[in-house]
């Protein structure tokens, strides 16, 4: 079926269905076809996998892909299939009678591309094997799992530096990662490389993803409100908990929010199948623990919502991006609190890391920390901790709702001078009921009703006060002893600010919420290259109808089928032949061929309905 001499563009073409190449995929499919070693580092949903899938179809040999996630290997090999690609995978998941066809396929020497765990390439049989087959090219995803710099380490990825040398002859190395700052992308050229690969970097710029952050209030409704917002569209809610998780399921479900639940002390057979419903349905929210979404290739969530603080600015990159991976508008909501900061930064204390791992830990988490509590544009403020420099981006919350600073100084006075006063022995509601002039019981007992603080900020809410005590955190005027109690004291850089040294700027919070009013209005706007809008709604839904049904009797993701993007143009073009369908993004020539029939029926069939 391929001509290794085949240009790479006709074969984008007529295997993927795709015009052109998205921006930075050429440069680095052409370094991988020169034969050069490559590390690329690429945002998510900017179409890495087909750096060196479109290689791997356009020569000859076989290239094998490491990874360590099972769901994305049985994604992209369901996805290769269906383009007429023949590719497999090799894991633990796999019955034994596909594992077995796959090593004919391997031995006969009839793979293009071969998936594999890590830890399968430490087997010697697994070893043998790629020795004895044509393997050229060996593409390692997630690379950053090989740094302990990473937000992701895993020891098994130590290994695949070795592995050229134990398969024999020049083996092409290619490493793939989404989020990896100068430190993990050297450890991956150390630990992967017997020499410096080519290395590509892409902005980290997601501007199809709107950014939004809200202190919590009542969660659960904020949650809702949000996702509400999205009706009948596909998305997933992060929470800190398995608890949480089931009870926001329930909670959503119970609003009428075809909403599954996804962690690790379910049953797998639930699991399995909430999460074939979550790849296989429209409009289906799965509520989940981080785990979820790792290697879940389904392009079409339109959002994610945390409803706790993600572990790290890293983790919340990659987790928001799983949002909005077809290029199309997709709206993100983190909910956070000043309890949620405690949890992180204790979970960083009290784990088994080096000191210098925490520490760069506690750097992480204070950049994410920072971002929460901007006073200026998200992305600017996310883009700057990856070291890029961008103007205003008009599609987070604070460049859209707007957002009020002052000077915040004598605030921030009042605030460590009750902290001060009260021997920097207290946590935050006890600072606040001092704050506020309240005689609560621990107030008196202390006899804090008697100290020059007490009352000196009535003029402001309890609210309020939270809130300026977060950006006093975030801002490292004050930090907080984790191993007693929660209590604050302040910083060096904080007394600067109490003995009137320095000044600081604070935010005015916006009022509390998910904003799904401002988020659905600004939506189209923040993805031009939607066609959606255009699109006759009624026939996208029987199309879309028409995918689901499919999906289900052939048991793949529905994207597997066609992306949102393709119906879309569908349902706006409306093409009446083969050879129209066949111009339509992502309709490839095996696809023409398996689901043109049907769909253009659904296209004939509205067409005479309406005239």
């Amino acid at each position: 079926m391929f001509d290794s001499r085949a240009n790479a563009s006709a074969l984008l073409h007529s295997v993927f269905g795709f015009n052109a190449y998205r921006p930075g995929q050429e440069e680095v499919v052409d370094a991988v076809l020169a034969g050069e070693n490559v590390l690329a580092v690429m945002p998510t949903g900017s179409g890495k996998s087909l750096c060196y899938q479109l290689p791997a179809i356009a020569r000859p040999g076989l290239t094998l892909v490491v990874s360590p996630l099972i769901a994305l290997m049985r994604d992209q090999v369901r996805a290769l299939t269906a383009a007429g690609v023949a590719a497999g995978s090799l894991n633990s998941s796999n019955e034994p009678a596909e594992n077995s066809r796959v090593m004919g396929l391997l031995r006969r020497r009839e793979l293009r591309l071969l998936y594999v765990a890590p830890e399968r390439l430490a087997r010697p049989d697994t070893v043998e094997m790629l020795a004895e087959s044509d393997v050229s090219m060996m593409a390692i995803d997630e690379a950053h799992c090989v740094s302990q710099w990473g937000h992701d380490f895993r020891p098994e990825y130590l290994s695949l530096g070795n592995v050229a040398r134990q398969i024999g002859g020049r083996l092409q190395t290619l490493a793939f990662t989404a989020t990896a700052d100068t430190p993990t992308r050297n450890d991956i050229v150390d630990k992967l490389f017997a020499a410096p690969p080519r290395v590509f970097v892409r902005s980290f710029d997601r501007p199809n993803l709107r950014l939004a952050f809200k202190p919590k209030e009542r969660s659960s409704r904020q949650v809702l409100a949000f996702v509400r917002s999205h009706e009948a569209e596909s998305g997933i809610v992060y929470c800190a908990s398995r608890r949480k998780v089931e009870e926001l399921a329930e909670a959503l479900k119970a609003a009428g929010v075809n909403a599954l639940p996804y962690h690790a002390g379910l049953d797998k057979a639930v699991r399995d199948a909430n999460q074939d419903a979550f790849q296989q349905q429209d409009g289906v929210v799965m509520t989940a623990t981080v785990a979820f979404g790792m290697g879940i290739d389904k392009p079409d969530v339109r959002f994610v919502c945390h409803a706790d603080l993600p572990a790290n600015v890293e983790a919340y990159y990659q987790e928001i991006g799983r949002a909005g991976r077809d290029g199309l508008a997709a709206d993100t909501l983190t909910l956070y609190s000043l309890g949620d900061m405690q949890l992180r930064r204790l979970q960083i204390e009290q784990g088994e890391q080096s000191d210098e791992r925490k520490r760069i830990e506690r750097q992480r988490l204070g950049a994410l920390l920072a971002l929460a509590e901007a006073p200026r544009c998200r992305r600017q403020t996310l883009l700057a901790y990856f070291g890029e420099a961008s103007q205003p981006c008009g599609n987070c919350d604070l460049c859209q709702e707007g957002v009020e600073l002052f000077d915040g100084t004598i605030d921030a006075q009042k605030a460590m001078s009750a902290v001060v006063r009260t021997g920097e022995r207290f946590g935050m509601e006890h600072l606040v009921a001092l704050l506020l002039g309240e005689r609560t019981e621990n107030i008196l007992k202390f006899n804090h009703d008697r100290l020059p603080t007490f009352g000196v900020g009535a003029g402001r809410k309890a609210g309020e006060w939270r809130s300026i005590f977060r950006q006093l955190s975030a801002t490292g005027l004050i930090a907080q002893d984790l191993m007693e109690h929660g209590r604050w004291w302040v910083t060096d850089e904080g007394w600067r600010v109490l003995k009137g040294q320095a000044t600081i700027e604070l935010r005015k919070d916006m009022a509390g919420g998910a904003s799904a009013k401002g988020s659905r209005r600004d939506r189209k706007a923040a993805a031009p290259s939607t066609v959606v809008g255009e699109a006759d709604a009624v026939l996208l839904d029987a199309l879309k109808a028409l995918r689901t049904r499919l999906a289900l009797e052939q048991k793949i993701p529905a994207y597997v089928v066609f992306s949102d993007r393709t119906l879309a143009e569908l349902a706006t073009h409306r093409p009446t032949s083969p050879r129209a369908f066949r111009e339509i993004h992502g309709v490839g020539d095996a696809k023409l061929e398996r689901y043109g029939a049907a769909f253009l029926e659904v296209v004939q069939n509205h067409a005479a309905k309406v005239g």
